[in-house]
């Protein structure tokens, strides 16, 4: 049984892909999404931000398991969000979560974009890091005019390519220490393992 995996888009796609990799690498017990992907098992729908309450119900009619994974973003979008994964709980073999942190760029360790990148960017649960990201790399080309004399349409490009990078090259940079440092809850892991109770039911 196919299962469907809700987003948000191509960065949380890429973000699950390589965490989940990570994980399954030092325990077996938890899905690595980008085999099952290959596989079948899984397949990615973002949806592209936006309206989240019109995804609730929208993929009923196939009679696929769901997991949805929503961004918890900032209120009063919050509680949209809420609402949409309460809609998506009420269903059977359906399953919506909203990240306890503002994103999932929130989940990476500062010493990972370090790795990444040789830039220390400073962030905390709700910051926007592709932005405070893009305005530590800005920094590190001399020459260049200030960040805040740049135009917002210009930082919003480069804070979009940040994030990008953040959830690809810097979540390849992630080990299991700094995760449990970055996510001492085991929030990621929670997703996974509710993934792979949905595929087993």
């Amino acid at each position: 049984m196919r299962l469907l995996l809700v987003v948000e888009g191509m960065n949380d796609i890429e973000f699950l892909r390589r965490i989940s990799m990570m994980l399954h690498a030092t325990d077996s017990g938890l899905p690595n999404l980008a085999e099952m992907e290959q596989r079948g098992e899984v397949i990615f729908v973002p949806f592209g931000g936006g309206h989240v309450r019109a995804w609730a119900e929208r993929l009923a009619p196939l009679a696929r398991p769901e997991f949805h994974l929503y961004d918890h973003e900032l209120p009063p979008e919050t509680e949209l969000r809420q609402k949409a994964a309460e809609t998506v709980n009420r269903r059977s073999r359906c399953k919506a979560v909203l990240t306890e942190k503002r994103c999932l760029e929130n989940y990476l360790h500062s010493d990972a974009i370090f790795a990444a990148g040789g830039v220390r960017v400073q962030f905390d649960d709700f910051d926007c890091v592709a932005e405070l990201t893009a305005r530590e790399l800005y920094r590190q080309r001399p020459g260049e005019i200030a960040w805040q004399l740049q135009v917002r349409r210009s930082q919003s490009r480069m804070a979009n390519r940040a994030k990008r990078w953040l959830n690809t090259t810097v979540v390849e940079q992630m080990t299991p220490a700094m995760l449990s440092v970055s996510d001492p809850n085991e929030e990621i892991q929670s997703w996974l393992l509710a993934i792979k109770e949905l595929l087993a039911a």
